[in-house]
């Protein structure tokens, strides 16, 4: 195999391998809780992969019309996966995935921060109004609640 070849293949594999990361950056999960889906969130964070995840959850909401609320969990995430990222930035787009999913009607909710991420961005006096639990089954307990009690109000 010449060279030109070894490259071109390497290129489809990165390729290949690059749509394979980015299906994984946001899997949804449906939840047990009704017309609520998970999304687990581990590994670096970075505007692209943010971008790939509203997108993504924008158009599943899309193609789902019950779902009324998002679970963003955020607990597989290290405070060494965001150390590169700017906190300014982060709350920037924390605050537009939250806007964004707003807009189409869609309730989200923010699990599993990292005490130092949390602290790191109080610290850098930034402003962000999200709907935050500390697990991931605090809000489950929370949305299950809801759920029930709506239901006898009916």
């Amino acid at each position: 195999m010449d060279s030109s070849q070894e490259i071109r293949e390497l290129k489809e594999l990165v390729l290949h391998y690059e749509k394979v990361i980015q299906n994984m950056s946001a899997p949804i999960i449906p939840s047990i809780v009704p017309d609520t889906i998970l999304v687990p969130i581990a590994g670096f964070i970075f505007r692209n992969r943010f971008e790939t995840i509203r997108t993504k959850v924008l158009q599943y909401a899309s193609e789902h019309r019950d779902i009324e609320c998002v679970i963003f969990d955020f607990t597989g995430v290290r405070i060494e996966d965001v150390e590169t990222f700017d906190y300014n930035e982060l709350a920037s787009e924390l605050s537009q995935l939250n806007n964004a999913l707003k807009l189409m009607g869609l309730r989200p909710i923010y699990v599993g921060f990292n005490p130092r991420f949390v602290r790191e961005i109080v610290h850098a006096g930034i402003q962000v109004e999200l709907e935050v639990f500390n697990t991931f089954r605090a809000a489950l307990k929370k949305l299950l609640a809801e759920n029930e009690r709506s239901l006898y109000s009916i």
